[in-house]
Parts: structure tokens; C-alpha cells; sequence
């Protein structure tokens, strides 16, 4: 048997298990294409019903950052305790004992990027967030590595899935703002406390990471333009229907013609020829528009346990075959 690649969990909430379970169910898939064993070898979770819930062995779980920390043969740190803190401390700790990092906090790499960037330089390590920006849609890959040859003059994408799908109930059921949120609420797709998906904040913070790997431009998300979709009614979507568009919540960041990027997340009206009108429901999407290979959509689900495990685990994957190299 060849080397193993061990890499460890800081949480295992929604998003662990679902990174937990990309790794373990699909290991022969992962073996047959990179030729590699990875093991989570570690889990950092304090709660005992998380600990106790029978799809990871007891065995491996610690309440200790420590004991992932000052385990040399821990290779990498998957990030998904969420929140600020102790996440933030965490990350830069691993980095700091020569850990790569991944990590799905959008609001915490928004926030925080150049920091985090320059201490994966400073210690040598990688620094992975494909997680943060539209869960399983795998466009920091893409922008990254398959559109390298590239320059890009827009990104433009929905990337809330919460706010479409209330958007596309009000928009196709004739269901009021305040019904619509209820049947997300229900469904899962939106939080008891919506605030952070309705007024745009989510969003702002995914075009933040876009606009720093597309462009190179660190932009905060407290300095563009952001509304929510709280102000929409019937007649703003009836209006725009009359003129074939959509109402979508957009995030939008374009290189203008003195080479400066204006960027907003507002409500805007999409032409229906445009193919983020089609969007639907709690569907992410994102249109990237190059100089070279023209425009590329991306679409698919941008949260939920297994999508966001994908790319965390996909993640891990890439840090594991760099390393085998």
C-alpha cells in the first residue's frame, strides 16, 4: 500500500459531513483518478450529538486543536467551523504549523483575504476557498486554471441561492415576498435570521472572492454598491416580465474602459436571452465573460451538504496530488 494522505476536519456540522462523506464514499473513485489513498484522519468537533452521530468512527474525533496541529502527518485543514472566530485563529495557526487550508467561509476570506493570502505565502502552504463562491460550481477552478489564457471583462452571476428562490416563487406562483421566504425558510434554504441573504450581504462577500481571482482587484464588499431584494414587488417582476426579462439579484463586476472594475449586487432586470434569466429556484449560476474563449456559464447548486462537501473535498484532493507531484 502507498502513502496515505491525511487531512483533517475543524468542524463536522452540515458542511463536514458532507465533505466527510465526498472523501469516504467516493475513495475508490478518487484512488482510480489521482492514485491516491486520503484519509480524514482527524475531527475537531465539541458537540457530543456530532460526535455521536455514526458516520465518522468515534475514534478519530478530538475537542483539541492541538492534537491536528502537532501531527506532522496531517497534510491539510479543512476549515468549517464558520463564523470569525475561532475559525480565523484556526486557519492561521494551520498555516503557521504547515498545513494548507481550505475553507467555504465566504464572509471570513471576503473580509480577511490579503491576510490569509500572505500568510499561505509566508509559510508556504495553499490557501483554498473553491467552497466559498457557489458550493459545487467549481469556478475558482476555472477562472484559475482553465481560462489562464484569459482576460476577463465581466462576472456576472447569481450566487444567493435563498434569494432566488424567493424571486422565482414571486415571480412564477404569484407568491408574495413574505410567503415565498416562509416556504425557503421551510424547505431549508433560508435562514431563521434571512438579513445576510436578503439585503445582498452573502452575495457581496462571494463578489468580493470573484473579483480578487478574476481581476486581481481586492475589493471589501463595504466598498460597492448593495441592495437587497427586500424592496421587490409583483409589479417590478410584472414590469420586467413585459419587457421579457427577469428580476435576479446580481452580483456584477466589469472592467471599464480606463481599466478600473465598478462592481454592484442590486436587483437588475435580465434580458430573457441572457442564460441567468433561466436560473431557477435554489440555483447558483455564474457567466463569465473572457477575451478569448468569449462567455462561459457555470451553472448548479450553490449550498447544501453534499454540493459544498464536494468542493471541500475536491479541495483537499487538489492539495493531496500537489503534494504527491
Amino acid at each position: 500500500m502507498g502513502k496515505v494522505y491525511k487531512v483533517a476536519l475543524l468542524g463536522f456540522g452540515t458542511v463536514g459531513k458532507g465533505t466527510y462523506r465526498s472523501i469516504t464514499v467516493n475513495a475508490a473513485e478518487i484512488k482510480r483518478r489521482t492514485g491516491l489513498d486520503i484519509e480524514v484522519s482527524r475531527i475537531l468537533e465539541l458537540k457530543e450529538e456530532a460526535i455521536n452521530c455514526g458516520i465518522a468512527p468515534k475514534e478519530i474525533f478530538t475537542q483539541d486543536i492541538n492534537d491536528i496541529l502537532n501531527d506532522p502527518e496531517i497534510v491539510a485543514v479543512a476549515e468549517i467551523i464558520g463564523g470569525k472566530e475561532p475559525a480565523a485563529t484556526f486557519m492561521l495557526q494551520a498555516m503557521a504549523a504547515g498545513k494548507n487550508v481550505v475553507t467555504p467561509n465566504k464572509a471570513l476570506v471576503a473580509a480577511r483575504y490579503d491576510e490569509f493570502k500572505a500568510a499561505a505565502e509566508k509559510y508556504g502552504v495553499e490557501f483554498r476557498y473553491e467552497a466559498a463562491v457557489g458550493g459545487a460550481i467549481p469556478v475558482i477552478e476555472t477562472i484559475n486554471r482553465s481560462l489562464w489564457a484569459n482576460s476577463f471583462n465581466q462576472v456576472q452571476g447569481i450566487v444567493n441561492g435563498t434569494t432566488n428562490y424567493i424571486l422565482t416563487k414571486m415571480d412564477e406562483e404569484n407568491m408574495s415576498y413574505e410567503e415565498a421566504l416562509k416556504q425557503a425558510q421551510a424547505k431549508g434554504f433560508a435562514e431563521q435570521d434571512p438579513t445576510a441573504d436578503v439585503e445582498g450581504i452573502d452575495t457581496a462577500n462571494k463578489l468580493t472572492i470573484l473579483m480578487a481571482e478574476a481581476f486581481g482587484v481586492y475589493m471589501p464588499p463595504t466598498e460597492f454598491e448593495r441592495v437587497g431584494i427586500t424592496g421587490v414587488t409583483k409589479a417590478d417582476l410584472e414590469a420586467a416580465a413585459a419587457k421579457n426579462c427577469k428580476i435576479k439579484l446580481i452580483a456584477n463586476a466589469e472592467r471599464q474602459a480606463d481599466g478600473t472594475i465598478k462592481a454592484s449586487v442590486k436587483p437588475t432586470e435580465i434580458p430573457c436571452d441572457n442564460p441567468l434569466a433561466g436560473v431557477r429556484n435554489e440555483f447558483n449560476a455564474i457567466l463569465l465573460r473572457c477575451n478569448m474563449a468569449d462567455d462561459i456559464f457555470l451553472e448548479g447548486r450553490g449550498a447544501g451538504q453534499d454540493p459544498t462537501g464536494s468542493a471541500m473535498a475536491s479541495d483537499l484532493i487538489a492539495i493531496c496530488v500537489e503534494l504527491a507531484k
